[in-house]
């Protein structure tokens, strides 16, 4: 499937910045899912420093904001030509070695009620079949609700509140997943909605490493392996490894952020 994406954010200041440094994974890549026929990054308010890929293979780049900017504008936009391979990226590639996405992290440190959803099946299935089940448990056991957390929620933190969004919903299934001594890691990207073409966020899902299969997707927050309506953007351990923007500014401006994104065939 042919995929046109926009997203553009606006970042606002109520006084002029002297100083700021952005750090954007914004470019998707072609790969085993998917083909890029065109991509640009604009960017209004900043000029770019550097550009690289990260040991995890993302496209990063920074931009210093020109100073005095009371408004940076970045826009990512294009084409993408997305393939329908049930979830199954194949084997595992890059710098970044399995036994990294063993590790846990801050927000998807295991705790106990992660243990419980571990605790809720003790069928002898194989392992696709299992980290599909525990998909499940984690759906019924956290509802999805935009506003109960935020990009700093743990895992165990969001289980406790039984609300989340995919993020929270993917740093549980990273959580438990890795309990099992399954390499798993975090998705950023778009997705194609059925009823609507605006959005204000991009999406989020798990990939686990299974022997014979290699990569395999699951989106939690929607019950499904990723398909065609699915454009991939970074990878990592957890949402800070894969984060669209993070960076650094100084002074004592408020910021004001606005997000139009759509992604449609």
């Amino acid at each position: 499937m042919r995929l046109r994406i926009s997203h553009q954010t606006q970042y606002s200041y109520d006084s002029p910045l002297p100083y700021a440094l952005q750090r954007i994974r914004l470019c998707p890549q072609s790969g085993p899912t998917q083909d890029v026929f065109s991509w640009k990054l604009d960017v209004l308010g900043a000029k770019e420093e550097v550009r690289f890929n990260d040991h995890f293979g993302n496209d990063t780049r920074l931009f210093s904001v020109t100073p005095g900017t009371s408004q940076v504008t970045i826009l990512a936009s294009g084409e993408v030509e997305v393939k329908n391979v049930s979830g199954v990226l194949g084997p595992h590639s890059g710098d970044a070695p399995l036994w990294l996405f063993q590790q846990e992290t801050a927000l998807t440190q295991h705790g106990p009620l992660a243990t419980e959803l571990l605790n809720g099946d003790e069928r002898n299935v194989d392992l696709l079949e299992q980290l599909h089940d525990l998909s499940a448990r984690i759906r019924q056991r956290v509802s999805y609700r935009v506003g109960a957390t935020d990009a700093s929620t743990t895992a165990e933190e969001a289980l406790n509140m039984g609300e989340g969004v995919c993020q929270d919903h993917t740093h549980i299934f990273l959580s438990t997943a890795r309990r099992l001594g399954v390499p798993a890691r975090y998705v950023s990207g778009y997705l194609m909605l059925d009823d609507t073409v605006q959005q204000v966020a991009t999406h989020a899902w798990a990939e686990a490493h299974i022997d014979g299969l290699g990569w395999v997707g699951f989106d939690v927050s929607n019950g499904i392996s990723p398909d065609d309506r699915y454009t991939r953007i970074a990878v990592g351990r957890d949402y800070r490894d894969a984060m669209p923007f993070s960076g650094i500014r100084v002074g004592l401006a408020q910021e004001l952020l606005e997000v139009h994104i759509t992604v449609e065939q």
